[in-house]
């Protein structure tokens, strides 16, 4: 592991659950950070460049800052050793893309989060589309509303800035929920907005009650054009103090569909077949089902590290990961073209196609687990 801050210790406390991983050790530009989690969590405590240098080290678990994803998950490469890294994949598509090409060279595997979408929502959701519950999907509509980040975070203005803002971090969970279900996207139109370019930090700290200046749009609205078929409707805004939206909805020739918040692995599928009732399937008692609770600061159900040890599973097994590389490439792009089309006012055809993950099935799922 590369980064040891506070997501770090939520991926060591996992790895023990799954069959496929051990982790054997961590290391951070901040020797005591390192040292701190290894002892946590009894790891060998490393700097930066003896990790890369360890032959018996087979994969990099990325959790560096955004920015420096693509540098850390390129010395990888660079070091003979497969990578996962925290969303996103690279700070722009153009550092993606050089990083997939070196790993597709020196025939070594990428993968990224967010793995959410293989939690027990995403996969009963799968599991009904894929069993014709909906029919043909014919449109749909995703929302990640909510007021910010300078109510709840002491120094909220790198959220922000450009790389991130509404779109990019909170986007790619929406995003890879929807190729995972729909399959890739071929081209956006958005418009974008900024509701507040300057915010004021009301969350408890020193920098309470100062301002800063928003420099990526705070509000966008997209029209997604899938592959298959479907035209959805997305929109990310931190602009909104209170809403009505269910995070995704999909509706076919057959029924529609109701997905819970993509940020989570597990909670409850609804499906109206015909127009009736909804019907609520509960994940629950299943493989990474348990829901998050309590709501504002869930002490449950977070299942990180799932597409890392599926992804071990896919190199035991000589096949591509579902939370791949190329599936993060596509994200990525997707939602710079969201970001591009709001800024253009104009349609944004989508270059890449990845294939769409197959099905994680409940079997396969168990599987994963020791």
């Amino acid at each position: 592991m590369v980064g040891c801050g506070n997501i770090s210790a939520i991926y060591m406390k996992n790895a023990g659950m799954f069959r496929r991983l051990e982790m054997s050790a961590c290391a951070d530009l901040r020797p005591e950070a390192a040292a701190t989690r290894a002892a946590e969590f009894g790891l060998r405590a490393m700097t930066v460049d003896e990790i890369f240098d360890t032959p018996d080290i087979d994969l990099i678990l990325n959790l560096s800052v955004p920015a420096a994803h693509h540098e850390v998950s390129m010395r990888a490469i660079r070091a003979g050793k497969h990578v996962f890294t925290e969303k996103p994949l690279c700070a722009s598509a153009a550092e993606a893309r050089e990083l997939l090409d070196a790993a597709q060279a020196a025939g070594l595997c990428v993968g990224s989060a967010p793995d959410t979408f293989l939690g027990a929502a995403g996969r009963r959701a799968r599991q009904l589309i894929d069993g014709g519950s909906l029919g043909q999907v014919i449109t749909g509509t995703a929302f990640m509303l909510g007021r910010g980040m300078e109510h709840w975070h002491p120094n909220p203005a790198f959220y922000y800035q450009p790389g991130a803002g509404p779109v990019l971090d909170m986007g790619p969970y929406y995003l890879t929920m929807l190729t995972y279900l729909l399959g890739p996207v071929r081209a956006v139109s958005a418009a974008t907005s900024f509701g507040a370019k300057t915010r004021t930090i009301t969350a408890e700290g020193p920098l309470q009650n100062t301002s800063f200046e928003a420099g990526t749009p705070t509000t966008a609205l997209s029209l997604l054009e899938f592959h298959s078929g479907p035209i959805v409707t997305f929109g990310a805004s931190w602009d909104v103090h209170r809403h009505s939206n269910m995070p995704i909805e999909l509706h076919g020739t057959e029924g529609s569909l109701r997905l819970p918040d993509p940020d989570n692995f597990g909670d409850v599928v609804a499906l109206s077949p015909g127009g009736a009732d909804w019907a609520e399937h509960s994940s629950e008692g299943t493989p990474f089902g348990t829901t998050n609770y309590p709501f504002d600061a869930p002490d449950r159900a977070n299942y990180r590290a799932l597409g890392l040890a599926e992804m071990a599973e896919a190199l035991a097994e000589g096949r591509t990961p579902r939370a791949g590389g190329a599936l993060a490439y596509h994200v990525l792009e997707v939602l710079e073209g969201i970001l591009l089309a709001g800024e253009r006012r104009a349609r944004i055809e989508i270059a890449s196609c990845p294939e769409q993950p197959a099905l994680l099935g409940e079997v396969a799922a168990e599987g994963l687990l020791r």
